[in-house]
Formats: C-alpha cells, structure tokens, sequence
C-alpha cells in the first residue's frame, strides 16, 4: 500500500495486520504500478533480480516448505511472476535459486522465462545464523531470511491412520498447512489438512446432501471427510490454476524438504514406483534429469462436476479398503 500523506506533511504509517485498512488493494494504485513500472533489461537475470532484491524486506519470512520465497513485479506493464529459494541441497554452499517467467494467462504464450542459480561470483553471499536462517547480502544490503520452522509441529489425534507414515508437516504458497502421509500397506501418498492452524480459506460443501466433500472458496481445494479417522484427505485441485502454475495449483511442490529424515520420502516413492529406485535422490530429485519427482495424489478438476465422482465413497457399503480406493486418484489421473 503506498502511504498517503496527512495535511500536516508527515506520512500516515501503512496499516499493519489485523488494523483497519490492513490488506485493502484499490485499482489506482494498480494502474499506477502498470504506470510507474522501472525500465530495465529484462532478459538479464542480475538486472531483475536486482530490482526485485531492492525490495525484499530486511527480515523475510520464507512460508512454503520447499523454501520458495515468491514474488511478482511489473514490466512495461506486464506481470512477471518468480521465486527466489534457499535449497536444501545447497543452500549451505552459497548458492540461491533465482527464477522470473511471465504470468501464465489462457489467452497467451509464455513471453519469457529465465532462470540463474547464483553464487558469490555473482555478487551473493549467503551466511547461516541457525538451523532455518540465512542471511543474504548482495550490493551492500541484507536480508535475514527465516525458514518456516514446523520442527515443534506434532500430528493431533486422528491424523496417522494405521499403516500411515508421517513424512513431515506442510505449509503451502496457498497459506493452507498439511500433513503429509504415506501409507505403506496401500502405497499411496495423502495430503491431509492441519485443522489445528489458521485454515485461510472457507470450506463449503459440494451439496447439502453430502457435507462430508468439501470446496475450499478461496483455493479451490477439494477434501472429503474421512470415514475411518478424524481428519480432511485433500483430493482434489482446481486445473485452470495447475495450469496457471499460481499460487493454488496444489503442494505437490511443497513438501517438507527441512524435516524429512533420513531415506523416508525415497524409500516411500521407490516404494509405490519401483522402477524409480536408483534414479532419485532421498528427496526425490531426479539423477539423470532435472526436476523432482511430483507427488499429487489428487486429482486435477476442470469442473466441479467433475467432483460428483467422490460422492459414492459415501456408500456405507464400502469396507475400510474400498473407502480409500475411492479416494485416490488412480495411476491414470
């Protein structure tokens, strides 16, 4: 929010969280983003990401669990979207992802995307000050970013289910925390809500006649009640945002990469895809490609319609087995 100024010529201090005016966006002030965006050269990596440096706050938080710290700006009045992150797998050897691309619009092409990962012969210097902070220093500012510290989250009650494994706790760029599971005896993969944190969104049901399937309005997360424990089974995320690649396409690229231990996620993937073992890492990255092994065990909606497939795991003719396999996406999904 851009601070206005009072009669007496000194600025009105900005509304902090939970304060009147808190989260307002008016359309001036976008216009006068479009208006009054920096000319620089955007096909040069340093360059963007010295702009959009300038504006991170001395003390930053990093929320989504994979360390992303996201971002957007405007360019001759075009949005770019882009991410910044501290890998667990080399972050403590100085090196910060940097990445930028043009939003993904139904009515266009990607423009450009680039991405540089950079390291002190760009200028970065990268210090740890704890377990989950790092302090990031280019051109004479820096930053303190703090990790998203779940080490003290504990799973409630109802949660793991027999046969379950909990790999870690979640926390999505869509501001909904998981717990996410892995159940052994029927090799798949869950996504379930953490009810004890903040939900920042509104659950409504699919129809009065079943309350048990619900639809996040804000997100567009769909879960279904669990019969057999006391928790929500994410099963399902709206399409038209996986393909916008935004901040609701679903945490499958979000997984507790700082609490994972040891072998657990590979052992659970290799598990489930035996034709994996040897081509991943423990956190599932690929060895002889880049990228990671995407874990989504949901399905991918176009329509809410598409939905009403849920409604028979209602029958209360389903066994405990049947339940599930009613819930799961299916290899072909």
């Amino acid at each position: 929010m851009i601070a206005c100024l009072a009669s007496s010529g000194f600025a009105v201090a900005e509304p902090k969280p939970g304060e009147p005016g808190y989260g307002v966006t008016f359309n001036q002030q976008i216009i006068d983003r479009l208006q009054g965006a920096p000319d620089f050269n955007i096909d040069e990596p340093m360059a963007a990401f010295s702009h959009v440096f300038a504006a991170v706050p001395e003390d930053a938080t990093v929320y989504p669990t994979e360390n992303y710290y996201y971002f957007t700006f405007v360019w001759s009045g075009i949005e770019f979207a882009g991410n910044m992150r501290l890998d667990v797998s080399d972050r403590d050897d100085g090196v910060l992802h940097f990445a930028y691309f043009t939003k993904n619009e139904p009515w266009n092409v990607e423009i450009l995307s680039n991405y540089k990962p950079l390291t002190e012969k760009d200028g970065i210097k990268i210090e740890k000050l704890d377990d989950l902070v790092y302090a990031v220093t280019y051109e004479g500012k820096t930053v303190r970013f703090q990790l998203n510290d779940l080490t003290s989250v504990e799973a409630p009650e109802g949660i793991i289910a027999d046969g379950d494994t909990l790999l870690g706790p979640t926390f999505d760029e869509s501001g909904i925390p998981f717990f996410f599971l892995f159940n052994a005896p029927r090799k798949e993969f869950l996504f379930v809500l953490n009810e004890n944190e903040p939900l920042n969104d509104i659950l409504l049901p699919f129809n009065d006649d079943h309350p048990a399937l619900t639809i996040g309005a804000r997100t567009g997360f769909a879960f279904y009640e669990d019969r057999y424990s006391q928790r929500k089974i994410l099963v399902g995320v709206y399409d038209g945002n996986v393909s916008a690649n935004n901040y609701f396409d679903g945490p499958f690229d979000q997984l507790p990469d700082n609490f994972i231990p040891g072998e657990e996620l590979r052992h659970a993937i290799t598990t489930k895809y035996p034709e994996l073992k040897g081509e991943i890492d423990r956190l599932g990255a690929f060895r002889s490609q880049d990228g990671r092994f995407l874990v989504n065990p949901y399905i991918n909606y176009q329509y809410p319609g598409e939905l009403e497939r849920f409604l028979r795991c209602g029958d209360v003719a389903l066994d405990e087995e049947k339940f599930y396999a009613c819930l799961a996406p299916g290899d072909d999904e």
